[in-house]
């Protein structure tokens, strides 16, 4: 017998056996006990999260021999031939293949006939987003008034992409991402079944990198079982997805923090020897720093986090909220760099010396003590020219007294209010001017500073000059 891979073998074939989508599931299941049956659902979501799945599984519920039922018997010929894919009334359609208009008048022009053995002729239309202008146009009376036999299921990755005159005829169930721990739990569940040993931390791994996928996690879990030679070793499984480990990270990121450059490209050199994928090692740099910033914010860990927890509590007290958000910034750039540039180890390098270089530290850095010293002699300006950019940087006791003055403002506005009147009335007095004088014979103002408002004039006595 051909080998079946996990993904086909353990597709769900009831509700039952439905991971995460308990929201779709039980408006269906609901529907179907009240018998408040569409004539038209849409099933939307990314890939591998159980689509096309539902809506064989509805398909099932229809043309049960015992039904229209929540849950099929799995034994009539209806049953039966939806799980093997042969059921002669279930016409599965593939959109990307027959877009065109030419194509949808075929199948609509099969529509009026009556189901050959069961109850309803169900048409499920896959990615149907990749229909024409003109499929859908053909398909719209149709599907706003079809014969009482026919049910139309859809499946797409893109709803937004379906005109919203085929989407106001449909039904609309929205399939959500799968959380890593459900993901987690579902392939621990296959490999128990499968008497397979495995390694925690690997499947953990797996379900990380599947992204919220089923599909995709159990064909990364097939081939994980292949190159562990029928086992889920861990350091196999991370060498296979070009995975580094936490404690890489976290050394890495401690590194840097301390400005030890030194041990830093140290552990980039282990880093290359181990794996080449250093996007993946920036994007854990990055989840690393996330951590950290909401250790720092609730005091709590993420949950499933990939990294060790007294490891991101020690983090969190050698860094400041500001390097933090700082660093991460960094990352995110230098991630958006990456592509661009023809290496990705010395792009990697560059993140991290951008991170040492901006980093406050309370005294200059070793390596620049020579440097500073020599600038000393050269005057102010060229020793404050020499020192890096950390060191030129406001201590954080500063910063965090500014903080706490800029909250005591916030909560008592109305000191803030009267100390900046009190300025304002003190720049603004007017200072009394010196009194003016006129001489005898000119009349010359003797005062060297004139008055907003100049004293009235006066004749003098010999030359009647004002």
């Amino acid at each position: 017998m051909a080998y079946e891979v996990l993904a086909r073998k353990w597709r769900p074939r009831n509700f039952d056996e439905v991971r995460g989508q308990e929201h779709v599931v039980n408006t269906l299941r609901n529907a179907l006990n009240l018998k408040r049956l569409h004539h038209a659902y849409l099933f939307s979501g990314t890939r591998g999260v159980g689509k096309t799945t539902l809506a064989r599984i509805l398909a099932k519920c229809l043309d049960c021999a015992q039904g229209p039922r929540s849950d099929p018997c799995g034994q009539c010929e209806a049953c039966r031939g939806i799980d093997k894919g042969c059921y002669p009334d279930l016409i599965e359609i593939d959109a990307a293949s027959r877009t065109g208009v030419d194509e949808m008048r075929e199948l609509l022009e099969n529509v009026p006939y009556a189901p050959t053995s069961g109850r309803y002729k169900i048409y499920l239309i896959d990615e149907v987003h990749m229909l024409s202008t003109s499929s859908f146009n053909a398909l719209l009376k149709t599907l706003e008034e079809p014969p009482e036999h026919v049910k139309f299921f859809f499946a797409t990755t893109h709803p937004k992409k379906i005109p919203v005159t085929i989407l106001s005829r449909c039904l609309q169930f929205n399939l959500t991402r799968l959380q890593q721990e459900e993901i987690e739990k579902h392939l621990c569940a296959v490999l128990d079944a499968t008497s397979i040993q495995y390694d925690a931390e690997a499947v953990r791994d797996l379900a990380l990198v599947a992204d919220g996928s089923v599909r995709d996690a159990l064909s990364l879990l097939d081939q994980a079982i292949s190159y562990g030679n029928g086992k889920i070793d861990l350091a196999e499984t991370r060498a296979m997805l070009g995975l580094i480990a936490g404690d890489d990270v976290v050394g890495l990121l401690q590194s840097v923090v301390s400005a030890d450059l030194g041990d830093m490209f140290a552990r980039v050199d282990a880093l290359h020897k181990k794996v080449a994928d250093f996007n993946g090692a920036l994007a854990g740099l990055i989840a690393l720093l996330h951590e950290v910033a909401v250790w720092q914010a609730i005091r709590q860990q993420v949950a499933s986090s990939w990294f060790d927890e007294s490891a991101v509590k020690e983090l969190a007290k050698q860094m400041t909220p500001e390097d933090v958000q700082l660093f991460y910034q960094l990352a995110l750039n230098g991630k958006k760099e990456m592509p661009y540039l023809p290496d990705a180890r010395k792009a990697f390098e560059m993140t991290l010396l951008r991170m040492a270089t901006f980093h406050p530290l309370s005294g200059a850095p070793a390596n620049a003590a020579g440097t500073q010293s020599a600038a000393a002699g050269a005057g102010d300006g060229a020793s404050q020219t020499a020192q890096p950019a950390a060191s030129r940087r406001r201590p954080a006791a500063e910063r965090a007294a500014d903080k706490e003055a800029s909250q005591h403002e916030r909560a008592h506005p109305e000191q803030t209010h009267h100390r900046q009147t009190s300025a304002i009335t003190a720049t603004t007095q007017p200072t009394n001017p010196a009194p003016l004088t006129e001489t005898a014979n000119t009349g010359e103002r003797s005062s060297a500073t004139q008055p907003t408002n100049p004293a009235p004039l006066t004749e003098t006595a010999n030359t009647g000059e004002r």
